[in-house]
């Protein structure tokens, strides 16, 4: 059997930049062990198998392999699939086109809206399926530094400190004190399982206020080992939780608060991730995670 499969690099505008995405189309009689091995085959951070939805009125159904394992929800590969399925759609209709791609996933069904102009990369943005929830505190700083290559002082600033917060996915919020700090941060074994993989932490999303581009808000990076991704050029699911703990540390007044995200830079391939929050009564009420895509490749996979 041959299948219709797809690359796309994710939030980015640029090929080889952001962060690739396989989308594997009509996977419907492929069973789970068939996905993670072709998942594997690829070795990106995230592979998406496509298949007819169980509710007719939705889009399609997808489901989300990392190179080790399975996983209910990623935001790369929400939008990279929303904006193929959207295009395929749209045939080569020369029109603006905005449209609603609804993906049934293991979190549920995620609503995702697409934009398609002449001449730009399709853009693409959803809400969470879940707001970030602070999970609790984190090891002792001294731990955290050691399983990242830092030393204790270079992590935290302003009131900023080490938090877990969930949504869907658990990661580490470890806020450092400078880009030149970030920058050098690396995976450490093994107190990198103490640190983390002990906690049962998917991953560790550093960030600094100290940025590139002047448009940023903040600098990130995403370790994951784990799960077969050494580093993440860019990271939509842990995007949704620092949102919780930009609301939780900066105290956001009710309104809607737009952020860009840059990721990726230190692996050569920037990545610029859209994080809206939307607060309420001050409650954290939604979050809104946007990008672009951009196609780079196509064939047929035999299966």
């Amino acid at each position: 059997m041959r299948l219709d499969f797809y690359t796309l690099d994710v939030f980015t505008t640029s090929r080889f930049g952001g962060n690739p995405l396989a989308v594997v189309l009509a996977a419907d009689d492929l069973d789970t062990a068939r996905m993670q091995t072709i998942a594997r085959e690829f070795n990106l951070s995230e592979t998406v198998f496509v298949a007819a939805p169980s509710n007719p009125a939705h889009s399609a159904s997808m489901r989300i392999f990392t190179p080790n394992e399975e996983i209910s929800f990623a935001g790369h590969p929400t939008v990279g699939t929303a904006i193929l399925l959207a295009q395929k759609k749209a045939g080569d209709s020369p029109e603006e086109l905005d449209s609603i791609v609804t993906l049934e996933q293991k979190i549920g069904v995620v609503r995702v809206g697409v934009r398609l102009r002449p001449g730009e990369e399709g853009f693409a943005e959803f809400d969470a399926p879940k707001r970030p929830q602070d999970a609790g505190a984190l090891p002792p700083v001294e731990k955290l530094a050691a399983g990242i290559g830092l030393i204790p002082s270079e992590i935290g600033f302003e009131n900023h400190r080490p938090r877990c917060f969930a949504a869907g996915p658990a990661f580490a919020m470890i806020p450092i004190s400078t880009r030149e700090a970030i920058t050098k941060a690396r995976v450490v074994h093994p107190h990198w399982e103490s640190a983390f993989e002990e906690q049962g932490i998917v991953g560790a999303y550093l960030y600094t206020r100290q940025c590139i581009h002047t448009k940023s808000a903040f600098h990130t990076r995403m370790f994951a080992p784990a799960m077969g991704v050494p580093e993440d050029p860019a990271t939509g699911s842990a995007a949704i939780c620092l949102a919780g703990a930009i609301h939780q540390f900066d105290d956001f007044p009710d309104g809607t608060h737009k952020r860009t995200l840059e990721q990726g830079y230190t692996m050569n391939r920037p990545s610029h991730v859209i994080v809206t929050s939307v607060v309420r009564g001050g409650e954290l009420e939604t979050v809104r995670i946007g990008g672009q895509a951009v196609r780079v490749c196509e064939g047929k996979i035999e299966v």
